[in-house]
């Protein structure tokens, strides 16, 4: 078993799970086209729960249990997602060496298998019997008569069964620091717009890599063009992209941008400019040093870029997923001309 990406006629893609003769495993194949195209799910969602499905069938392949029927063992499955490894030649975990998966990760995997087994019991291919194996149901008549609601009617909740207990841990926020440290190891415009964007604005690797230029409202008034945000800003749209971009809301948002980040774009535009490939292409970040040119970007090259410049690959994605920062007005304008700076070489991306 293992994850698969099926790209369709229309160019939208999603994950799914094949055996080893890559034939499509049917019902998780039904479930995640579900997910993507029913209920509107990113195709990095459908990666996520592909992977975790292939997990549980292998391990009711390994238990000779029938996934309709196995929930009644989940707990059995959550400790052998502790100490199996992703790679079944790999030698199993010992007694005094850490676990594979921490108590985060194998949430999230129950999560995916309770999501396919709950469909499969509207759709019929499971009986309903395995949704009380999946969740424990209470309702409010414990709570307090103020947390009952005005209605006064009886209120159902269903609580997973099966969920490990996580640790407390803070946000792992990129620093102010970091970022600068970032924006003096660029060596081009379009790397410098990158990392101001993710650090300035907040903007996430799929958001970013999906802009177009018609997304860029950096003037004083956007009322011409037909928007009613004044101020320098910009437009997250969630779109069906090329190179794989995709904004996780499905809800259209306005970004305000300060003047670093309208000098950064605007430096970047010149260099952008001199690429004749990239003058065609609608979307704002572009291939500019290596083949194919011009083309768009995608959100690995992103991560390739950060992790070029010496930020580790867990920390990537601190970086963008941050409260946009507010450098000091003293710390970054005794730098910023020096980093603005055209020329040097640049990653090959």
């Amino acid at each position: 078993m293992r994850a698969f990406r099926i790209t369709l006629p229309s160019a939208e893609r999603y994950w799914t799970v094949v055996d080893d003769e890559y034939r499509i495993v049917g019902d998780v194949d039904e479930y995640l086209r579900h997910l993507r195209f029913g209920q509107d799910a990113a195709e990095s969602t459908t990666k996520a729960y592909a992977e975790s499905l292939t997990l549980y069938l292998r391990w009711c392949e390994h238990t000779q249990r029938d996934w309709r029927t196995a929930a009644e063992r989940l707990g059995a499955f959550a400790t052998w997602l502790r100490h199996i490894p992703i790679d079944p030649e790999a030698p199993l975990i010992g007694p005094g060496l850490p676990e594979v998966r921490g108590p985060g990760r194998i949430n999230r995997i129950l999560a995916a298998v309770r999501g396919f087994l709950r469909h499969s019991v509207a759709v019929g291919t499971a009986p309903p019997e395995v949704l009380a194996m999946l969740f424990e149901v209470s309702d409010n008549r414990h709570l307090p008569v103020e947390a009952r609601g005005e209605d006064g009617a009886l209120h159902y909740v269903a609580r997973p069964r099966h969920r490990l207990s996580e640790p407390e841990t803070g946000v792992d926020r990129a620093t102010d620091e970091e970022a600068l440290a970032l924006l003096g190891a660029c060596r081009s415009a379009r790397d410098r717009f990158i990392v101001v964007a993710m650090a300035r604005a907040g903007l996430r690797r799929g958001e970013l890599c999906g802009l177009r230029r018609e997304d860029i409202d950096f003037v004083a008034d956007s009322s011409g063009l037909g928007c009613t945000m004044s101020g320098s800003h910009l437009h997250v749209r969630r779109r069906v992209n090329i190179n794989g971009a995709w904004a996780k809301s499905r809800r259209p948002r306005a970004v305000p941008v300060d003047d670093l980040l309208v000098l950064a774009y605007d430096t970047y535009v010149f260099e952008r400019d001199r690429c004749r490939p990239a003058r065609e292409c609608d979307f704002v970040l572009v291939n500019l040093f290596h083949p194919p040119l011009g083309s768009p970007m995608r959100p690995g090259a992103i991560n390739e870029l950060l992790t070029g410049f010496g930020h580790g690959r867990s920390r990537v994605g601190a970086v963008g997923e941050r409260t946009p920062c507010r450098w000091g007005r003293g710390s970054v304008h005794a730098q910023w001309p020096q980093w603005m700076k055209f020329g040097g070489c640049c990653l090959n991306l």
